[in-house]
């Protein structure tokens, strides 16, 4: 016996049925929609950019509204531009950034700068005796009770304790520098202008054991002072205060070189 032919469009018996294909009409509107749906979340993007960047001039809605009657490429370039414009955005901040950081460097450089030169003016105001000093040192006194000592003496006693490592020194009140003067005859002496009496105190500072030793070498000036009848007193101390002060003088004829 013959089975009859199925019907035309009849799925078959021993089988789940296909998929049934979509007719054309809502295939197109399929297309669309996804279209659609690209450019709506373009624009929901667009939209939360634009309203940040610009909240303080238009609103949101208005953006949107804007927006949503922009073609599809359009807002593609617009969202180009925005990311164009943040990155510019977010370089020039790195620059500004960085400019901060040198600034911070150059005024660190210029306060190391500073605080050295105050360094060097103080040591400089110790060596040639416009500031007080103290430290250890010698206390010195040299007694003449026969006027024999004159200024060829205290001239070679100052020289043997720079030799000796003396920074700074005064006499009687009166600060030594670089360009000092002992003047004048045995018994009526002066330095750098201001008469001096017997016994004369010299204050110095240095190393205490090198500077006594210096002084005390033979044909040294302890040895000459007591063959011309002067009694010398050192004595080492931990403290020895330096503080009579030289005026500052202007230079008259030297100037600062520009050259290195």
């Amino acid at each position: 016996m013959t089975e009859p032919s199925p019907a035309p469009g009849t799925p078959p018996a021993d089988g789940p049925p296909g998929p049934t294909p979509l007719p054309a009409p809502w295939r197109g509107r399929l297309v669309r929609g996804r279209r659609g749906l690209v450019a709506a979340g373009l624009i929901s993007v667009l939209t939360l950019l634009l309203g940040f960047a610009f909240a303080v001039q238009v609103r949101s809605a208005d953006t949107a509204a804007a927006l949503a009657g922009q073609r599809e490429e359009d807002l593609v370039r617009i969202l180009d531009d925005l990311t164009s414009r943040e990155q510019r955005l977010r370089q020039q901040l790195e620059d500004q950034r960085t400019a901060q950081e040198q600034l911070g460097s150059a005024d660190s450089a210029s306060a190391a700068a500073l605080a050295e030169a105050r360094e060097r003016s103080r040591t400089l105001g110790l060596l040639n005796g416009t500031l007080a000093a103290q430290g250890p040192g010698l206390e010195i006194s040299i007694a003449d009770a026969g006027d024999r000592i004159g200024p060829a003496d205290l001239i070679n006693l100052v020289h043997e304790l720079r030799a000796a490592g003396a920074e700074t020194m005064q006499i009687d009140g009166v600060r030594i520098g670089a360009d000092s003067e002992v003047t004048g005859t045995a018994g009526d002496l002066s330095v750098d202008g201001t008469p001096v009496e017997e016994p004369y105190t010299v204050l110095v500072i240095g190393p205490p054991q090198s500077m006594e030793t210096a002084l005390k070498i033979p044909n040294g000036s302890v040895d000459r002072l007591t063959r011309r009848l002067g009694t010398v007193a050192i004595r080492q101390s931990d403290l020895v205060v330096v503080d009579a002060l030289r005026p500052v003088r202007t230079p008259q004829y030297a100037e600062p070189s520009d050259s290195d």
